[in-house]
């Protein structure tokens, strides 16, 4: 059981050291533990000194490409690494790496695809009421658009198995968090969560401009990624209120002309329009949600398609690196067969 942990960093020199010096190295039921840094186009110190402190593998960008990309970045050069769970954690030193043992156990145990550390946001210090109270409603908003329990959808601490690292794919411009929850629990991917401890944070985000820049970034990544994955919801939702307007104003267009017969003068001629055309725009986007739905079933069988592919490299990997170490011990071994017929040769000429 391999395990990497990768972290995306941009300009983390004054604080990457600790974070490299808190991840443990031995955990059990895990083989190896590495550590792969996602150079997102820093223009510090923070990969040489990531290197000093152990870093077993870097990743570079060459621009900065933002943090859903990195995340991406990392979770493919993982899988090419040979990783069976990654674990992703921030360069702030936010999460402990003490945690770590702690998030991976479920899938260790074989009961979670995917593990998200829960920082209980309540009771965290440096968070004002107002972003505790953003974070509930938009935590709840994903946990209905994912049919996932998560309470803490943002966290960045998070462990996948390689199942799950293959399944899911970032496709947004802005964080991997939210998308990716939706994608599991829509992929019906076991999705677990546990609570963890935090260390103080000592600088302010670099991922957005303050909580209305993030809320805004986040709710249209929402709304992207459920439309996505449930076209035909989305606009059965548009199209209800139409439909239902339209039958409330035909219904009243039929009371008024049946009226008439018993001597009631009213027109329905304004009724019958509204509602013939309520009627239409709900239909049309009906049928617009019933299209969609169909364009989402070649969706996902590029999904499908693009999961083996990837599969297929992983394991393309994996045999090489076998087959590397199986001739290097091949080699070994008819070396220490030379020189084991050397030593025998010398002791017969002497």
């Amino acid at each position: 059981m391999k395990l990497i942990v990768q972290i995306p960093v941009l300009n983390e020199a004054d604080s990457i050291a600790d974070v490299l010096a808190d991840i443990p190295r031995s955990i059990p039921g895990v083989e190896s533990v590495e550590v792969l840094i996602v150079d997102d186009g820093c223009t510090d110190d923070t990969i040489a000194v990531a290197l000093t402190h152990g870093a077993d593998h870097v990743v570079r960008h060459t621009s900065r490409k933002g943090l859903a990309t990195a995340f991406q970045t990392g979770i493919d050069t993982a899988l090419r690494l040979g990783a069976d769970v990654v674990v992703n954690t921030d360069g702030d030193h936010q999460y402990p790496g003490g945690e770590i043992p702690r998030l991976i156990a479920p899938i260790l145990a074989g009961q979670a695809d995917y593990v998200i550390g829960d920082r209980q946001v309540d009771s965290l210090a440096h968070f004002s009421p107002l972003k505790k109270a953003l974070q509930a409603i938009g935590s709840g908003v994903v946990r209905w658009a994912s049919d996932t329990e998560v309470s803490d959808a943002v966290s960045g601490f998070r462990a996948l198995s390689r199942e799950a690292a293959l399944r899911i794919f970032v496709t947004s411009d802005f964080s991997y968090t939210v998308e990716n929850l939706i994608q599991a629990g829509k992929k019906r991917l076991t999705v677990a969560t546990i609570p963890i401890a935090t260390n103080p944070v000592q600088r302010p985000s670099k991922l957005h401009r303050g909580n209305w820049d993030f809320v805004k970034q986040q709710a249209a990544t929402i709304v992207r990624t459920y439309v996505t994955y449930e076209p035909l919801k989305t606009f059965s939702y548009i199209a209800a209120p139409f439909l239902l307007i339209g039958a409330v104003l035909l219904g009243r267009a039929v009371y008024v002309y049946i009226a008439r017969s018993f001597g009631l003068v009213a027109s329905n001629d304004q009724a019958l329009i509204g509602g013939g055309v309520a009627l239409i725009l709900g239909f049309v986007i009906f049928l617009f949600g019933i299209l969609a739905d169909r364009i989402g079933g070649l969706r996902r069988v590029s999904e499908e398609v693009l999961y083996r592919a990837r599969a297929r490299e992983v394991a393309d990997e994996e045999w090489r690196r076998t087959i590397s170490a199986r001739l290097d011990q091949l080699e070994q071994a008819l070396l220490e067969d030379s020189l084991g017929l050397d030593r025998e040769d010398a002791v017969r000429e002497r």
